[in-house]
């Protein structure tokens, strides 16, 4: 069955000195989750938002938040996230090794968050293979992660539509997310290749208008991947 594209703005593109309302203006206008980018400095070259922005967003906004960890330490700081109401935790599989990811999923579940993992563009989706069962998403990265504003790195689709066929033969259905350089252009390249979240910096949060923003690339993405499943004799990309 047909499940409409989900967006979700990332405020590491919005008015830090205004936050409050514009998460505001992004749930009014129909924000799926808010995708909340923690930068440690060590895995990406970048600092950014921590536990005390995710423990006000949880006061501010009833749309769900979705932590995006892009830290060197997942494994030690979960339990802060977690107890700073995070509804979706993200780790890196770069900085996870043998049973360590395994094990971080485990333990995002047992405090009954979703889970989802994230690989980088290099990042070969095989690494998924021993948890893609256990996963709520998978992030597929179309920038190099650690700054907003990059411009999406050209056959990205393609990660997507790998990670979809490996999901499909393990017989799992995580939602599919990309983020990086997501935009009128971009979006309907992903989502025809099976992406179901769809992250949107400057593409929206940069706008005028945050929530027409987001409608027109929802509509173009949902077009695109409507068109891919007609076209799929098996029903589609996922």
């Amino acid at each position: 069955m047909f499940e409409p594209i989900v967006i979700a703005p990332s405020i590491l593109s919005a008015d830090f000195m205004d936050l409050g309302r514009d998460v505001a203006v992004l749930e009014e206008g129909g924000a799926g989750l808010i995708h909340v980018d923690v930068m440690d400095g060590h895995f990406v070259p970048n600092l950014s938002m921590g536990v005390p922005v995710v423990k006000a967003l949880k006061r501010r906004t009833r749309v769900p938040l979705d932590v995006h960890l892009m830290i060197d330490n997942p494994a030690r700081e979960l339990p802060w996230f977690i107890d700073a109401g995070a509804d979706m935790l993200t780790v890196h599989a770069e900085v996870l090794y043998g049973d360590e990811l395994a094990s971080c999923v485990e333990s995002i579940h047992e405090a009954g968050v979703r889970a989802c993992v994230a690989l980088k563009p290099r990042t070969a989706v095989e690494v998924l293979a021993p948890v893609i069962g256990m996963l709520d998403m998978v992030l597929v990265m179309s920038v190099e992660p650690g700054f907003s504003g990059q411009s999406y790195i050209a056959g990205s689709e393609q990660r997507v539509a790998a990670v979809a066929a490996m999901a499909r033969q393990a017989g799992a259905a995580p939602l599919i997310q990309v983020d990086g350089g997501i935009g009128l252009q971009t979006a309907p390249l992903v989502a025809a290749a099976g992406a179901d979240v769809l992250v949107c910096g400057n593409a929206v949060c940069a706008q005028d208008d945050p929530a027409a923003a987001m409608a027109r690339i929802a509509a173009a993405a949902d077009r695109a991947r409507e068109a891919a499943l007609r076209g799929c004799p098996e029903g589609g990309a996922r």
